[in-house]
């Protein structure tokens, strides 16, 4: 892999770690040894996802999100 995924991502603009180019090509989440398309943000380090609550909405409009502990494995989707 030519390109190290970063320690931190997040899918919202608004979010000091978003960054469009690298959501563009996809990425894949695998937490504990489950693979979960609907991760909202992720941190490697500290071992934790975010995840929308349902479809529960904050004041400002966006999803209310659960932060769950585990093993996080991000990667490529399509890293051909």
């Amino acid at each position: 892999m030519t390109e190290s995924l970063p320690d931190r991502l997040s899918v919202d603009p608004k979010s000091p770690f978003h960054d469009a180019d690298l959501l563009a090509k996809g990425i894949g989440i695998r937490f504990n040894g489950e693979e979960r398309t609907t991760v909202e943000e992720y941190c490697v380090s500290e071992g934790w996802i975010r995840v929308a609550a349902g479809k529960a909405l904050d004041r400002r409009g966006r999803p209310i999100t659960l932060k769950i502990k585990g093993e996080v494995v991000p990667y490529l989707l399509n890293s051909a």
